[in-house]
């Protein structure tokens, strides 16, 4: 079971200078260990957390695809090729990574999650989940799911195995780890890992695009 701790993970600046952002996850992960920046696009898809604390132009990603979902604040004001969009908490926006995108700030701050995605190579998507104590939530392979609010905690999903009916019987599913704001789950098929409490959680799916 994989936990990409928010709290581990530095801040790096804005390809534009505009603000600071944290990547929770890339693929291919080896454009990290050759040294490419988060903001330079040697990676065929990411996903990041930003802070926008002034008005001003949007980083391009040409030949990308951006889903944009506030998750603190209130209000964005998005410009996309001289449109006006307004972001409200928890909806997320889909627009071209290679438009020209400028942000204002009525409401204050905001902190946006960021899902970027080679056009024609994969397609990424945001769905805002409320989780329960009653109902885990599984996350699975391609899928990474952000704790946005409230109090949670993941555990390996349970393993099936013969039961003398010969049906399937849940094995013990270990024991719960305990999530902070902005940790991120990554998803897995093997076994699914599982989160409940109380709050929301953003869950992110990449899917590759079929030739």
């Amino acid at each position: 079971m994989e936990i990409i701790r928010f709290a581990d993970i530095r801040p790096e600046p804005w390809r534009n200078g505009g603000g600071v952002t944290r990547e929770l996850a890339r693929h291919p992960a080896a454009a990290s260990a050759q040294g490419g920046s988060t903001q330079d696009g040697s990676w065929d898809w990411r996903v990041s957390i930003a802070e926008v604390s002034t008005a001003g132009e949007f980083s391009t990603f040409p030949g990308m695809e951006r889903v944009i979902t506030i998750i603190d604040g209130e209000l964005l004001l998005l410009t996309v090729d001289g449109s006006e969009h307004p972001l409200e908490k928890y909806r997320p926006f889909r627009f071209s990574g290679e438009a020209a995108s400028a942000s204002s700030l009525p409401t204050g701050d905001v902190r946006d999650l960021n899902v970027i995605a080679r056009t024609g190579a994969f397609k990424g998507y945001t769905s805002i989940v409320e989780i329960s104590k009653k109902r885990a939530h599984p996350v699975f392979e391609g899928q990474l799911a952000v704790l946005l609010e409230g109090k949670a905690t993941v555990a390996p999903g349970t393993l099936g195995e013969n039961t003398p009916d010969g049906g399937p019987a849940p094995t013990s599913a270990g024991e719960p780890l305990e999530l902070s704001r902005y940790d991120t789950v990554v998803g897995s098929d093997t076994r699914s890992p599982e989160i409940s409490g109380r709050g929301f959680i953003a869950v992110i799916s990449i899917d590759p695009v079929d030739a």
